[in-house]
């Protein structure tokens, strides 16, 4: 077998799925434990500490495509990971359980989500995202993170004696089992997309659209893994935050730290297609949660078919 070759592409793939699988298993058992012993809800440990780990791999592939390849790479993972985490990930977690949204998450985090959204369409629209909007989005991360903070710190501060008292104690055994969760699912993610980006760069497709495909959805695996498991265990409050919390650091973070390092240029095709993509995606999922406050698996149907008619219209 040699190096590059199909079969070992094959493995690098097969091996990547194993590995997400058993990351993700571990990662939402510490991140639960951890969330009892420190009175967090899981659907804040979703949106900062899980959601925050998982968009490692969007942070890796940007960076390194945007400084080796292109920025192309960079932009189309993120754009199409974010579109990926609404209509893949929480279709799919919803199809096995509806997912009961949580009223913080909505009146908090939603917001932001919608507010990265429209910055990112609204400093791409002009062709180029550069240093100036680079900081712009990195600031709102500032913000965005100081509001989370505020609302932690708020929800230790409720914590009674009597109901400290009740809560385990925090094992490092459980920051293990999260960090071995997130190394797993971060090289996973890394398998899967070396192994499908080198087939498809085979059959001679374009940077872009491996961005906005196998490196978006090799990306969102990790997101999806995690969700997934969380349905199934009936932690929708996980499954939400998660996404949404991904969203956000999808764009303020991993952009904006890209823009800064290096300018982002953005293709008319992007801005034709992609962008109003990811807006109505958006759109889409804020209405679903302000009309119901769940996400059913009617939703999670039309959230999955939409997300497969997307990837349809992208084929070249």
């Amino acid at each position: 077998m040699l190096p590059g070759s199909p079969l070992a592409e094959l493995l690098l793939i097969v091996g990547g799925v194993a590995l997400l699988y058993v990351g993700a298993e571990l990662l939402v058992a510490g991140a639960r434990d951890l969330a009892l012993a420190v009175g967090l809800k899981a659907s804040t440990v979703g949106v900062t500490v899980v959601a925050f780990a998982t968009t490692a791999p969007e942070l890796f592939v940007s960076l390194l495509g945007a400084v080796t390849v292109s920025t192309d790479i960079g932009l189309g993972a993120i754009v199409g990971s974010n579109i990926a985490n609404i209509g893949l990930v929480l279709g799919v977690s919803a199809l096995i359980r509806p997912l009961e949204v949580s009223d913080t998450v909505f009146r908090r985090d939603v917001p932001f989500m919608v507010l990265a959204a429209l910055l990112l369409v609204g400093l791409g629209w002009d062709g180029r995202i550069g240093l100036v909007d680079g900081v712009v989005l990195l600031v709102t991360l500032v913000a965005f993170t100081a509001a989370v903070l505020r609302r932690v710190q708020g929800n230790q501060s409720a914590i009674t004696d009597s109901e400290r008292d009740e809560m385990p104690d925090a094992k490092g055994r459980d920051v293990a089992i999260v960090v071995a969760g997130i190394t797993a699912l971060v090289l996973g993610s890394r398998w899967l997309i070396d192994g499908s980006e080198s087939l498809l760069a085979a059959a001679g497709f374009s940077d872009i659209f491996i961005g906005l495909t196998v490196l978006a959805l090799g990306t969102s695996l990790p997101e999806l893994a995690a969700s997934v498991v969380a349905a199934v265990r009936g932690e929708a409050e996980f499954s939400v935050g998660n996404v949404v919390g991904s969203n956000i650091y999808n764009i303020l973070a991993v952009i904006g730290i890209v823009a800064v390092v290096t300018p982002i240029r953005v293709a008319p095709s992007v801005r034709g297609f992609e962008f109003p993509a990811l807006l109505a995606f958006t759109a889409v999922i804020v209405g679903i949660m302000a009309y119901s406050e769940r996400i059913t698996r009617i939703d999670g149907a039309v959230l999955t078919v939409g997300y497969g008619v997307f990837v349809y219209l992208l084929l070249p």
